[in-house]
C-alpha cells in the first residue's frame, strides 16, 4: 500500500518540509535515546493549549517511529492536564510485537512534567472495502453549500479565533449547525467536511487529528465553551481516499459536569476510515 497517497509510505518520519501538518508532528532522536518534538502554537484550541487530537498524531508517530509496521490502529491516550507549545520529551516503552501488530505506551512531558500518556497499537492499513459495515455515511449536505467554521461575521455566536481552523479547512453542515445561525439544537451533534489547509491528502496520522477537530457538541445545543478532554480513544479503520472528509460527532449522556463523544469519520469515497470515543467535561462558559 505504499503507492497508495494516503498511506505514510511516502511522508518522512521526522522530514519537516513535506507538510505543515507534517513538520508539527515530526519527532527527533534525544541524545538519552528517547525522543524530542516541538509543539507547534499553531494547532491550538484555546491560549495554551493544543487540540488533542493533534497531540495523538505526534505520539503515534513516536511510537512509529520503532515499530515494524506503518500505521496508527488503536490509540488511547488520558490527557493528564492542558499541554502547551513548546519542547516535550516523547519516551516511548516497546510491548509485544509480532508479524501483524505491535503495542507501546508512549509518555509525553513538558518541561513541568508529564501531560499525556497513551497505549498505542501499530499495524498495517489498507484501502480495501468492508465486508460489513453498520455505519454507513449520512446524507451530509455537499461541502460546496457548507459554512465556514470560521467567523465570516455572520454568525450569531462569535467563533473564536484559534489555530486549529486555520490548519483544517471545515465546513460545517447547515444540519447541525443551527447554533451558528442563533438556533440552538436539541441533539448534541455536530458534522462537518474537513481537509489539511496544506493540501496535504489525508492518511491515518491526518484521521488521528480528524478524530478530536469539531466544535464540541454542547454548542450544537447553545452550551458554549471549552470541553476539556480527559480520555481519548481513536480507532484507523483504514488508509482514507484523497479529499475531503466527513466527520460527526455525537453526544450520548451529559451528566454531572461529563459528556461523551462519540466520532465518526468517512472518507471522499464513503468508507468508514475511523473512529473515536472521548470523555469530556462539559464546556465552561
Amino acid at each position: 500500500m505504499d503507492s497508495h497517497p494516503g498511506s505514510l509510505g511516502s511522508v518522512p518520519q521526522i522530514d519537516p518540509r513535506a507538510s505543515v501538518f507534517d513538520a508539527a508532528t515530526a519527532v527527533r532522536p534525544a541524545a538519552d535515546g528517547g525522543l524530542t518534538a516541538d509543539l507547534d502554537p499553531g494547532w491550538d484550541v484555546g491560549p495554551g493549549i493544543l487540540n488533542g487530537g493533534y497531540l495523538l498524531a505526534v505520539t503515534a508517530r513516536a511510537a512509529l517511529a520503532g515499530s515494524p509496521h506503518p500505521h496508527p490502529v488503536a490509540v488511547s491516550a488520558s490527557f493528564l492536564r492542558a499541554t502547551a507549545p513548546g519542547p516535550v520529551t516523547l519516551t516511548v516503552l516497546p510491548g509485544t510485537a509480532g508479524r501483524t501488530v505491535a503495542h507501546s505506551s508512549v509518555v509525553l512531558a513538558g518541561a513541568a512534567g508529564p501531560t499525556l500518556t497513551a497505549q498505542v497499537t501499530t499495524a498495517a492499513l489498507t484501502d480495501e472495502r468492508p465486508l460489513y459495515s453498520a455505519c454507513p455515511p449520512p446524507a451530509a449536505t455537499p461541502v460546496e453549500h457548507c459554512l465556514p467554521a470560521t467567523d465570516d461575521g455572520t454568525h450569531a455566536h462569535p467563533m473564536p479565533e484559534v489555530g486549529l481552523r486555520t490548519r483544517v479547512h471545515t465546513r460545517l453542515d447547515p444540519e447541525t449547525a443551527g447554533w451558528v445561525r442563533g438556533e440552538p439544537s436539541s441533539d448534541p451533534v455536530v458534522r462537518a467536511w474537513v481537509r489539511l489547509a496544506d493540501g496535504r491528502e489525508p492518511d491515518p496520522l491526518a484521521l488521528l487529528l480528524f478524530a478530536d477537530v469539531l466544535p464540541p457538541t454542547g454548542w450544537a445545543t447553545g452550551r458554549f465553551g471549552w470541553a476539556p478532554t480527559v480520555q481519548l480513544q481513536a480507532l484507523v479503520r483504514a488508509v482514507p481516499a484523497p479529499g475531503w472528509c466527513l466527520v460527526e460527532a455525537r453526544a450520548g449522556e451529559v451528566a454531572g459536569g461529563w459528556l461523551d463523544e462519540d466520532y465518526r469519520i468517512w472518507d471522499a469515497t464513503g468508507r468508514l476510515v475511523a473512529q473515536s470515543r472521548q470523555l469530556a467535561r462539559t464546556p465552561r462558559a
